[in-house]
């Protein structure tokens, strides 16, 4: 059969080296001038560094499986993770259970109540039990007030903005649960892996070598893939799809047509999904329930380092930022020609007014908290700043999440939907973006053989 993909991020590119390797023929459409959506790369003093910052976990076994096919095992590196929480001006390691016992910036019990939560969640792979549970009620009832009000909840805000308290258990439990599950097993049955040091997986040269293989797989087996050519209208003919209508008046057809963009975009490029029958009209309403949330993230060079912690996350109410993420404290400087590279990442609400803000505003608004991270920081430190956003950055998973994610065959013959709404239990990532695109490829190629 030949296949149409719509996107060329990390599902779309999964997907299509999943039909090449079978034998299909394999279009892909992707609307940006590169590959790789949030794992699009640029470079800092020679080196690649992700647009978002990303790494992999020990039970990311799609990516790592992808990882050895394409060549670049050697290349994949873990490294000890290096974490922390900021709250109350002051930078908390949070690596193992000794740490927690040292967080004082809440009471003795409730830091007990922190870890006995995690660990609960952690020996919980049951994830369904929690449907139908918020998990800012269950955070309290379990963690307590304190506990809530000084850590989680800070970061539920941040993530999830007004839309909070709303926020599904199950996206709760599948953040520890993944968390815990890239700690090495130490042989202590109920303690082992809070003591355990996580571990972090990075690819020597950036991801981009990852998105660089599949497109040259996908190529080397025939498959079409063009940058820079966003897809109009998918084509429907006697109520099936056909193929594609490109922006300079193109057509491309094929038996199947797989996209991969947001559902908001989905719905600009099926217009007429509303007016086919009810199960259409259904459909579309389901796109249209799942919200997302704007992914920002400034990234700064400085001349020497902010902190010595890799990924500090930030639990103070009012921090315009969520996590300041220090590449250079996974990676070394050297890396990228001696800079210190520094991410600074935050979601927000479509009206927020932080969305329209240019590099030098949310600079100025942040600058007090970099501060508060290292009292000594002077903007004259920073060489270089960027900002990179993402309209699509994360689903609102709110409770009853399950009951409004459309399933990936389309109510019209032929199309299917494949993008972030749709990875559930799990959040967004790289691991689960090539794992779906690889269970959309089963899906289609299963339908097509039984026509």
């Amino acid at each position: 059969m030949k296949v149409i993909v719509i996107g060329g991020g990390v599902a779309g590119l999964g997907a299509a080296y999943e039909l090449v390797k079978r034998g299909h023929e394999v279009a892909l459409y992707e609307a940006s001038t590169e590959f790789g959506g949030q794992v699009r790369t640029f470079e800092i003093g020679g080196g690649r560094i992700e647009i978002f910052y990303h790494h992999l976990f020990q039970s990311d076994d799609e990516a790592i499986r992808i990882i050895r096919e394409l060549g670049l095992e050697d290349d994949l590196t873990w490294i000890d993770s290096n974490v922390g929480l900021h709250g109350g001006g002051k930078n908390y390691p949070f690596v193992g259970a000794l740490d927690l016992l040292k967080f004082s910036r809440v009471s003795l019990l409730s830091r007990l109540r922190l870890g006995l939560t995690a660990l609960w969640l952690r020996r919980i792979s049951d994830y369904q039990r929690y449907e139908g549970t918020r998990a800012a009620e269950w955070i309290r009832a379990k963690v307590g007030k304190e506990g809530y009000d000084r850590v989680w909840g800070p970061l539920l805000r941040a993530k999830f903005s007004e839309h909070a308290e709303d926020v599904s258990m199950v996206w709760f439990w599948g953040k520890i649960y993944l968390r815990f599950a890239s700690r090495p097993k130490t042989g202590l049955p109920v303690i082992g892996g809070l003591l355990a040091k996580e571990q972090l997986g990075y690819l020597e040269g950036s991801f981009g070598r990852l998105i660089d293989g599949l497109v040259d797989a996908c190529r080397a087996k025939g498959a079409h893939m063009e940058a820079g050519a966003p897809v109009q209208r998918v084509l429907i003919e006697d109520g099936r799809a056909v193929g594609v209508c490109l922006p300079d008046g193109r057509e491309d057809r094929a038996d199947v047509v797989l996209a991969t963009t947001p559902s908001g975009l989905f719905q600009k490029i099926v217009p007429d999904l509303p007016e086919m029958g009810p199960e259409g009209a259904q459909y579309a309403s389901m796109l249209g329930e799942v919200q997302y949330q704007w992914a920002t993230v400034m990234v700064l060079t400085l001349d020497r380092p902010l902190s010595d912690i890799y990924w500090l996350t930030m639990t103070d109410d009012d921090a315009p930022f969520v996590v300041a993420v220090e590449q250079t404290n996974f990676l070394p400087p050297s890396t990228y020609g001696g800079n210190h590279v520094l991410y600074l990442s935050d979601y927000m609400s479509p009206g927020d007014p932080m969305v329209d803000m240019s590099a030098d505003e949310l600079f100025d608004l942040y600058e007090p908290w970099i501060k508060k991270i290292n009292p000594d920081f002077d903007r004259s430190w920073v060489r270089d700043k960027w900002v990179f956003r993402d309209r699509a950055g994360q689903p609102v998973v709110r409770m009853g999440y399950h009951q409004i994610i459309p399933p990936h065959r389309s109510p019209v013959p032929g199309l299917y939907l494949a993008n972030t709404t749709q990875i559930y239990p799990e959040d967004r990532g790289q691991n689960y973006s090539l794992r779906m695109g690889r269970r959309v490829a089963d899906l289609v190629e299963s339908d097509f053989a039984l026509g």
